[in-house]
């Protein structure tokens, strides 16, 4: 601006105009402001605000400190008492894409709650997989000096423990690791896989086809497992020509529409939504009506996919929520660790893309 314009700006302004000032900001208030409130000491509104019981404070002195905290809105610093107790009220929880992925961030949502209800906050890192990131929250929170921190990943897979977390009280959530003693919260994936096949079960299908996916994770066995599990309990047969693999996404439930539809079956369970959403794009191509012609359930309960498909898909939900909650109560040891990780509930979720059928 030039100086001509400023001086237009200043006379127009007027003469005597204040210059802008930035908001006051209302201090903090002090322990001796606390103090001389309540007419005691500092040392004696310390030992109450830091709850030490066996002090000898009478009752109404206590009291009336109390008041006088109320009164002000003292706020104790946390930091202070940090370095005094050796452990704040923070919960870590650090994370590879959790935060970014739109229903594994649920983990996050029911981690903070059960924090909260015991009386703890949570400090979260989203690192998206770089391992200098992931090391540098870490540090910041040991320095913080956290109560634990949970170790989160997006999609269920075993992992290495990173070493600075071995300084901490740690839990693993969604993912797992074969080193000793390190506690874990993971889906039921075999339970999962049983739900989603139960569903076509219960339904009157018995000629069920499974198509899981190529790439190899826990959720890859232990759904194909509980789907063994399902027909073995109803007395069928496993017929592995009716297992089938394909890439676990759009395109590869798209193109296994094919491959199915040669097997004869009636009702199919995909190994996630994404791969049923495909599988129903193959379906209307070949002129058939789901549920009329094929019955179809997918895994994970992705809101945006499974609820809004034409019909609404079954599926069998991830326990994201629950996982996250699991893991902070496994973390302050209100849930006892069992050997191996915990596995988590996958509850089922029925949809209209399912039918009674007469059985074969």
């Amino acid at each position: 601006m030039s100086s001509k314009e400023n001086a237009a700006d200043q006379s127009a302004a007027g003469p005597g105009s204040p210059s802008p000032k930035a908001p006051e900001r209302a201090h903090p208030v002090t322990l001796r402001e606390v103090a001389e409130a309540a007419g005691v000491s500092t040392a004696t509104v310390s030992l109450v605000v830091n709850k030490k019981k066996d002090a000898r404070i009478a009752e109404e002195t206590r009291q009336r400190v109390k008041d006088a905290i109320r009164a002000l809105g003292y706020r104790p610093n946390a930091m202070a008492k940090t370095l005094v107790s050796g452990t704040s009220k923070f919960i870590g929880l650090v994370a590879d894409g959790v935060a970014t992925t739109p229903f594994a961030g649920q983990i996050i949502h029911g981690a903070q709650d059960e924090a909260w209800k015991h009386g703890y906050a949570l400090l979260i890192a989203n690192t998206e997989g770089n391992s200098e990131l992931e090391r540098d929250a870490i540090s910041m929170m040991l320095e913080y000096k956290v109560r634990g921190i949970l170790y989160s990943t997006w999609f269920h897979r075993q992992t290495d423990v990173p070493a600075p977390l071995r300084e901490a009280d740690f839990v693993l959530v969604n993912c797992f690791s074969s080193e000793q003693g390190a506690r874990a919260v993971v889906p039921d994936e075999v339970q999962g896989g049983r739900s989603a096949t139960e569903i076509l079960l219960a339904h009157g299908h018995r000629r069920i086809a499974f198509i899981n996916a190529t790439i190899p994770a826990p959720a890859k066995d232990g759904r194909l497992q509980g789907y063994r599990k399902a027909l073995e309990n109803a007395g069928i047969p496993f017929d592995p020509d009716l297992v089938m693999e394909a890439y676990p996404d759009q395109e590869g439930g798209y193109l296994a529409t094919a491959g199915l539809l040669k097997r004869g079956a009636s009702a199919v369970y995909c190994y996630n939504d994404r791969m049923a959403m495909g599988l129903y794009d193959g379906l209307r191509e070949q002129g058939l009506s789901i549920p009329d012609d094929m019955a179809v359930v997918g895994f994970d309960n992705q809101e945006v996919i499974a609820a809004h498909l034409r019909p609404p898909l079954s599926t069998v939900a991830l326990p994201h929520y629950e996982l996250g909650a699991a893991g902070v109560r496994m973390l302050l040891g209100i849930d006892a660790a069992a050997e191996g990780p915990a596995r988590i509930h996958c509850p089922p979720v029925e949809r209209a893309s399912v039918q009674v059928r007469a059985h074969a």
